[in-house]
């Protein structure tokens, strides 16, 4: 495993694409209105440079890796032009990318992941009660799974140098850097709006902690990945000092699932890279190691600090007085017994795609969405969706059997499955970061010429 010197960006390019995220947030914040002209401007940019040069270097995964680092701040700051607009996008310039530049029929199982997802809808057609909007029901859980598939359909074994695949990340980076300034302007003082150990939508932005959770737990995912791959000092300083400030401000969220989700996948990247590094290697980044790691530290004794205590209360399950909570799913529990209890009743074709919230009013008078995608899969789609999950989890541990060149496929793999079952698929970014995981990362050489097998 060698390390990444093809850094995506010179350093001054590097400094540039991050002041400009830095005033982005900054601008939103004053005018909150302007969200939705950068969201737009950024999606015309992107759709320019995919249509002007074919798609030539793989441009609409750039565009998709943008508006999946966007979409929560869309979202929080009204910029969204509707609540899975991101997830369309993603699709649109993936499917855009396939015009150009096709994909491999090796990626044959997400066909029928699609297909087996069908069944639902017309069961839905018929139990969904008459008042319920169709389409937004079936808009509503069916956009992530889409979104993946055709994430997977496109990424399946395309060969990306390392230096493209790490222009990607930043390209996913940079919005949520632009999020993290907004937080720090929405509530910069954290202690003024604490009043007990819960999620805390002041925190978040006004908006979704879970998701916003998410989102920065992925960025410190890639700035850390950024930190141990790229051996360039200026760069690495810069990226552990932003490491610190967006994972101070996903643990001050007080939603635990994006934080643990981003810390499970940083140890297992860093696992990943100790195997298969050889012994120089893992010799030269033990210092790096070290340094992350007091930054860590550094980060939670300072948020410990500015929660009053709270934050450690959080973790260890505690509500602001310090008593157990009897809960440490916060209610999620009872929705995948719910869910589970639909599926033994409709084991076969399930009871529809987006009967489960109806059906959980039924049964417990509570009008509430799911949490997690895989119990609400087996709810609403019966045994083909354990069957379309099985095609989800076995294909890329399949695809790494024989192909061992993307470092962070079990990373990605792990990132997606832990995140849909604290946060479903609510947002674009497990769904894209699955596909991600299924590129093939090439060494590039002067003579080297990247083509489709």
């Amino acid at each position: 495993m060698k390390i990444n010197n093809q850094i995506p960006v010179s350093n001054s390019v590097y400094i540039r694409l991050i002041m400009l995220h830095i005033a982005m947030g900054l601008i939103v914040f004053v005018v909150e209105a302007s969200s939705k002209i950068f969201f737009l401007v950024g999606i015309i940019y992107f759709l320019y440079r995919v249509f002007s040069n074919g798609n030539r270097r793989d441009e609409v995964l750039l565009g998709a890796a943008y508006v999946t680092g966007f979409e929560v701040f869309s979202r929080m700051t009204g910029g969204a032009i509707s609540y899975e607009f991101a997830k369309y996008m993603v699709i649109i310039f993936l499917v855009i990318g396939m015009f150009f530049k096709g994909f491999t029929t090796k990626s044959w199982p997400y066909v029928i992941f699609i297909l087996f997802l069908i069944p639902g809808i017309f069961v839905a057609s018929i139990s969904l009660n008459y008042e319920a909007k169709f389409g937004n029901a079936i808009g509503f859980n069916l956009s992530g799974p889409l979104c993946l598939a055709i994430s997977a359909l496109y990424c399946y074994d395309r060969r990306i140098s390392m230096r493209r695949f790490q222009g990607i990340l930043l390209a996913l980076l940079l919005p949520i850097i632009a999020t993290t300034v907004y937080l720090y302007l929405y509530t910069p003082n954290i202690r003024d709006v604490l009043t007990n150990t819960a999620s805390n939508f002041a925190a978040s932005g006004g908006f979704g902690p879970n998701q916003v959770a998410t989102i920065l737990g992925l960025g410190v995912l890639i700035l850390f990945s950024r930190f141990i791959l790229i051996r360039n000092t200026f760069i690495n300083i810069i990226d552990i000092s932003l490491l610190g400030l967006v994972g101070y401000r996903a643990i001050v969220t007080f939603s635990r699932g994006g934080v643990i989700t981003g810390v499970v996948c940083v140890l297992l990247l860093l696992a990943t890279y100790l195997i298969q590094s050889k012994g120089k290697d893992r010799v030269s980044i033990v210092p790096k190691i070290l340094v992350a790691s007091a930054v860590v530290v550094f980060t939670w004794v300072i948020t410990s600090i500015a929660t009053v205590g709270f934050i450690d209360k959080r973790y260890a399950n505690q509500d602001a007085a310090g008593r157990e909570k009897e809960d440490l799913t916060t209610g999620r529990s009872e929705l995948v017994s719910t869910e589970l209890q639909a599926f033994y009743e409709n084991p076969i074709v399930g009871i529809g795609v987006g009967k489960m919230k109806e059906y959980r009013l039924e049964e417990t008078g509570r009008l509430s969405a799911t949490h997690n995608e895989v119990s609400r899969t087996l709810s609403e789609h019966g045994i083909l969706g354990i069957s379309a999950l099985l095609i989800l989890i076995i294909t890329p541990l399949v695809f790494r059997i024989k192909n061992k060149s993307n470092l962070y496929l079990y990373t990605f793999l792990v990132f997606w499955f832990l995140t849909i079952n604290h946060s479903s698929m609510r947002i674009a970014a497990p769904a894209f970061i699955y596909g991600l995981g299924l590129i093939t990362i090439i060494h590039v050489t002067r003579k080297t010429i990247i083509h489709r097998k």
